[in-house]
């Protein structure tokens, strides 16, 4: 049998030393395969969303987490300044170009639901913007008795007057879609309207969608995403539209997804067809004049768009194209028929590298304009912003637009028409500031200045390394009052995420500076290997069987913080949510000492089955496939629901999460909670039945989910 055995799973257990133990948990599995797993998992009927054990464990944890959350003397004033800041009028409002001018997504006191409004590009320029109602959330959940959260518009260009609105059940990432049209503030009588799913849509013409979705029985993944993309035409059913590209129902990732890239007159230069194979692997076909060409490009590729005869595309691993090495990292700008099959003996005078970062560089956002392109770089973990022009045999020479230092930079909204930018820069202590480029010129004018919602007049950043158990140097931020005594008495939390190539930089965090800073607290951000800082690498270098250095990382930056007399175990604690979730939880069973409090929010924690959770499958490329059992080998020794020990000294732990959440499913958190209950360890669990992962439904549940947060970690930490 291709099992492994109880005897070959403790050894693999005693194996690593963070978790060398004299027996096994009392729930480790027998043996390692599927089966294995499910016999040792007494907790299995919790992962019914919505059964009748799972719910009635919901309402009792929830009874009792909240006596103790809500009924601390600080919640409610908590609940009161997050609502005030979540809802505070003085927020930027969010732009984006619609059409002649400026769509927004606003949410407030007044309308806790939202609503999606528009106003000129002068009339938002002012202090106080005319903006013109198109969406009143509130009022459509009202008249149609739904639970309504906004998800968004795709508007057809250039004009962006008929428009493609998602919107969720409860926040959901399954969305139903509605065609509106801006002109007339009301929906097209005969507009493309798709079911509830997870649906991948582009506009190809007023009258056509390219779309991906549930096409009926056998058209979904393992992980409930589609692998088909089918042409629908104005007043076809789904069931009549035509398959232009299929995958395979076996592919990993998100689901197949098609894009049309479009010049700045609205014209379409490409489409493009992105087919994952696993969480970051994925092959990118071509469909042109009813062909459909598989482009040669690496596997590991973030296409961003095209401008004139190129496709932008970011290479995430080293690559040798023609007789060039390209090293993970770089942007590069390539002829599309330099990329399709038979074109080796093609000759161009054209430079393709746009931009090939250093070993402390990364590029992150990126807007591809008609002969240019604008991206934003980390170096070190702060922000600039760089324009690339197209000098064809000259290459691709860069122009800064002026940021200040220190801080992060966000590109926002683009229009290509017009060859105008949004974006913003903001620091942990500064609030953002959204500025409006042009792209021509590289010249930016301020738009708009966020107002401070919290004092940070006696804080300070700072940013130290921490050394890792093989030696890597891991830096963090640490934002903390400025008179703290180096003592190990300052309250602190430290965040955290090592996962899918996402970066942490600075970035302005109100209800935190509002709820903790304020209140004496410090906290740190920790850049461990993972996530996106340092480009591509940083996140492989933490990839499935390496996975133990993400933790080794934030283990490092904890202990560093002890020697400096930061704070200490007793004054340290950590949050993390969805991937963070398996970051704190291991945490927690790996190296309770070091922590005396833990938000574990979202997250994924149960490892040997998660493939078996909706949508758990789409991250076989991040974390390995447990029902391999070489992958099943190294998972085993750091999933934190089968190593949990009744003998352990855990702080009180809170879990929390979402019944709503279709992305990282609640038996993760719901079983945790359970197996902790079973061997005695004291832990908070509470779960929400609205706002899905994202925790977007409106800004009362989201204030009330702050004053949870913060109650828990100041009765850990300050208390």
């Amino acid at each position: 049998m291709n099992l492994l055995t109880s005897v070959a799973a403790l050894a693999l257990l005693v194996s690593t030393p963070a978790l060398a133990q004299t027996a096994p948990p009392p729930h480790f599995p027998a043996d390692l395969s599927p089966a294995g797993v499910r016999a040792a998992d007494d907790h299995l009927a919790l992962e019914e969303v919505e059964g009748s054990e799972a719910m009635a464990f919901v309402r009792a944890e929830n009874e009792r987490s909240l006596a103790t959350l809500t009924g601390d003397r600080r919640y409610e004033t908590f609940r009161s300044q997050a609502f005030d800041i979540l809802s505070s009028t003085a927020r930027i409002p969010g732009p984006s170009f619609l059409g002649d001018g400026i769509g927004n997504f606003w949410q407030d006191a007044a309308n806790p639901k939202g609503v999606w409004r528009r106003t000129t590009l002068d009339s938002y320029r002012t202090e106080n913007p005319r903006w013109e109602t198109l969406l009143d959330i509130d009022a459509l959940s009202r008249a149609e008795g739904k639970d309504w959260v906004w998800k968004g518009a795709r508007c057809l260009a250039p004009d962006e007057t008929r428009c493609l609105i998602s919107l969720s059940e409860g926040g959901k990432d399954a969305v139903v879609v509605r065609e509106f049209d801006t002109t007339t503030g009301l929906w097209v009588e005969d507009g493309f309207i798709l079911p509830e799913g997870k649906h991948r849509l582009e506009w190809f013409d007023v009258d056509t969608l390219l779309v991906a979705t549930d096409f009926g029985p056998g058209t979904l993944t393992e992980s409930g995403y589609p692998f088909i993309v089918k042409r629908l035409k104005r007043g076809q059913a789904l069931a009549d539209a035509t398959e232009i590209y299929r995958g395979d129902i076996s592919d990993g990732g998100y689901g197949v997804s098609p894009s049309v890239f479009r010049d700045g007159a609205g014209a379409v230069q490409a489409v493009i067809v992105n087919r994952p194979l696993d969480t970051f692997r994925s092959e990118t076909w071509r469909i042109n004049d009813g062909t459909v060409v598989k482009l040669n490009l690496p596997e590991r590729v973030a296409v961003h768009g095209v401008t004139g005869s190129q496709l932008v595309f970011g290479v995430d691993q080293d690559w040798r194209w023609y007789q060039q090495d390209i090293p993970s990292g770089t942007l590069m700008a390539v002829p599309l028929d330099l990329l399709a099959p038979g074109s080796e003996t093609v000759i161009t005078n054209a430079v393709t590298t746009v931009f090939r970062p250093s070993e402390r560089q990364s590029i992150q956002d990126v807007s591809v304009f008609d002969d240019r392109i604008v991206a934003t770089i980390l170096d070190n973990v702060r922000g600039r912003v760089a324009v690339f022009r197209n000098r064809g045999e000259f290459g691709w020479p860069e122009t800064a637009i002026e940021v200040p230092e220190n801080v992060a930079v966000g590109l926002g909204d683009s229009s290509r028409s017009s060859g105008r930018q949004f974006y913003s820069v903001q620091g942990f202590l500064t609030p953002p500031t959204l500025s409006l480029a042009n792209i021509e010129t590289a010249t930016s004018e301020t738009i708009k200045q966020a107002p401070a919602m919290f004092d940070a007049s006696k804080d300070v950043v700072e940013q130290f390394e921490a050394t890792s158990a093989d030696g890597t140097k891991i830096p963090y931020f640490l934002v903390r009052p400025n008179n703290a005594p180096m003592d190990g008495s300052t309250p602190t939390i430290m965040f955290g995420y090592g996962g899918f190539q996402v970066s942490f930089p600075p970035a302005y965090k109100p209800e935190l500076g509002k709820l903790w800073l304020e209140n004496g607290g410090a906290y740190v951000v920790a850049n461990i290997r993972g996530g996106g800082e340092f480009g591509p690498a940083w996140h492989q270098a933490a990839l499935r069987e390496n996975r133990q250095r993400a933790f080794d990382d934030f283990a490092a930056v904890a202990r560093d913080l002890e020697t400096r007399g930061v704070t200490s175990p007793r004054r340290l604690g950590i949050y993390g949510r969805s991937n963070g979730g398996v970051l704190t939880s291991v945490s927690i069973t790996q190296h309770p000492e070091l922590y005396n409090a833990a938000v574990i929010e979202s997250p994924l924690i149960d490892m040997l089955r998660y493939q078996d959770l909706p949508a758990g499958a789409s991250w076989i490329g991040e974390y390995g496939d447990p029902r391999i059992p070489g992958d099943a080998a190294f998972i085993s020794r750091y999933s934190a629901y089968q190593l949990l020990r009744p003998d352990a000294e855990y702080p009180r732990l809170y879990i929390t999460t979402n019944t709503r959440d279709d992305r990282v499913h609640p038996g993760h958190a719901r079983k945790f909670a359970a197996r902790l209950g079973d061997q005695g360890h004291d832990h908070l669990y509470y779960e929400e039945t609205s706002g899905g992962h994202s925790n977007d439904a409106d800004p009362v549940a989201n204030a009330r989910r702050w004053a949870r947060h913060y109650v828990y970690l100041s009765q850990q930490l300050m208390d």
